[in-house]
């Protein structure tokens, strides 16, 4: 009972903490997700044509709800581990009763619910403009959960890692978006280049959003399975290295 009341208390916290920021958390994806279907879904997509059949505006769907979801959860977690770390309160952290699986799943917990809440509303904007239907919702809901868990605990493993702001959002910027961007967002597969089409296939990012493409649309580039493996083996590597950098106090302890 203490345990399951020290994970709600960290878990409340940190979902209070990027609550109190609303502009930041839902207003700032709004906005993008707004211009995306505004520059590609439109503009762009008036002059691609269909997609399997589908619009173009609703085929970019999935990827951009994914980046919402993978960027919200890693940043949150991130962001606020690094900030207590440069303000010293992590030894306020360190020193409670809580056991460092409980401090992992509070901190991931909350990555989660903002990574999904802002996919969500992503989704209602895009929705909007595309229909409201959803081939497969609770293999997107898998999906999505999933992928937001895998990189909540990753965005902990950088802010442990970190020493500066920067480093902080050297991944997300640097790392996350344009392995997103070129992992099936705005085109298929089957329309890249030779060598871009490798890398591709080789970008786990590429599975993660052929994976919730499939649950939306219900088609996808490559096979569903291995969107739920790949992400399996990243969700793992990911919560074991968060768990083991909390449990070792590197550069966490003064």
């Amino acid at each position: 009972m203490i345990a399951s009341l020290g994970v709600r208390t960290l878990f409340v916290k940190e979902v209070r903490r990027f609550l109190r920021v609303p502009g930041q958390t839902v207003l700032s994806p709004v906005i993008t997700t707004t211009l995306y279907f505004l520059v590609f879904g439109w503009s762009v997509g008036s002059r691609i044509g269909p997609v399997e059949g589908v619009p173009y505006s609703r085929y970019i769907v999935p990827g951009l709800v994914t980046l919402g979801v993978v960027s919200n959860a890693f940043l949150n977690t991130s962001s606020s581990l690094f900030m207590m770390k440069m303000m010293g309160t992590i030894t306020d952290l360190l020193v409670s009763p809580l056991s460092y699986l409980e401090m992992l799943a509070g901190f991931v917990f909350a990555g989660v619910v903002r990574g999904m809440m802002v996919g969500i509303v992503m989704w209602l904007i895009a929705a909007t403009f595309t229909g409201f239907h959803v081939a497969h919702p609770v293999l997107v809901l898998l999906f999505l959960l999933a992928i937001s868990t895998s990189f909540a605990a990753l965005g902990l493993c950088c802010a442990i890692w970190a020493d500066k702001f920067e480093q902080v959002n050297f991944v997300p910027t640097f790392v996350i978006t344009p392995l997103t961007f070129l992992g099936g967002v705005f085109t298929p597969i089957a329309m890249l280049s030779g060598p871009l089409r490798a890398f591709t296939t080789w970008n786990p990012l590429f599975y993660m959003v052929d994976g919730v493409r499939f649950g939306m649309l219900g088609f996808s580039d490559a096979d569903p399975r291995a969107g739920f493996a790949v992400i399996a083996v990243i969700g793992l590597v990911s919560l074991t290295s968060a768990f083991l950098l909390l449990r070792s106090g590197w550069k966490l302890r003064g």
